[in-house]
């Protein structure tokens, strides 16, 4: 497949992975974008082998590497992304990466910003704290990072209701099957919009 005009895609992973997966499998299905790397700051996350079945790049890298003169934002640049997507990413996105790519980060987060962001709210944190709460709804939040954890401006949401007893551990999975299935689909709007772009 030529992929000249196609969105080239970058993402920043911690974890085991499914985003990561569900947005490789996606890019190969629809064509609306090219995943072309993930880059991952723990050697033991199940995402390098996800990366390694499917032929995919996995840079590993460590804090050290993210400091100004580290070598993360040569090797963020060497695939000249047009879009980065923070798929289970669990570090803050250093500021001087974030400025070289402004206006080309995105994150998924786990809950109906602008309610539970911020540092240390991730995954099972989130869905504890929506369940010992009062809301009658949680989702899924995509948005644009800026400078300060998860308070870029919101691209997209999808909400769903959170049944009287719910537990965390169930709404964590009914979270990723709306992660799963969402997030690549975002990521081919953006695609599409840029492939526009470029052709007309």
């Amino acid at each position: 497949m030529d992929y000249l005009w196609f969105m080239r895609v970058v993402i920043f992973a911690s974890g085991s992975g499914s985003n990561a997966e569900a947005l490789m499998d996606w890019s190969k299905k629809t064509g609306d974008f090219q995943v072309l790397a993930v880059f991952c700051n723990r050697s033991e996350a199940g995402v390098v082998e996800r990366c390694a079945g499917r032929g995919l790049p996995c840079i590993l890298f460590d804090k050290s590497d993210m400091a100004e003169q580290g070598t993360l934002l040569k090797n963020v640049l060497s695939f000249s992304p047009e879009l980065i997507v923070l798929a289970g990413f669990l570090w803050k996105f250093p500021e001087h990466l974030l400025k070289a790519v402004e206006g080309k980060v995105i994150n998924l987060h786990p809950a109906l910003l602008p309610k539970y962001g911020g540092k240390g709210m991730y995954g099972m944190h989130v869905h504890a704290a929506v369940c010992a709460s009062p809301d009658s709804h949680s989702g899924i939040s995509i948005h644009w990072v800026s400078e300060e954890y998860d308070a870029g401006t919101v691209l997209f949401q999808f909400s769903i209701p959170i049944p009287e007893g719910r537990k965390p551990n169930q709404l964590a999975e009914e979270i990723h099957f709306l992660e799963h299935f969402w997030l690549p689909r975002v990521v081919s709007f953006l695609g599409i919009n840029y492939m526009k772009q470029n052709l007309l």
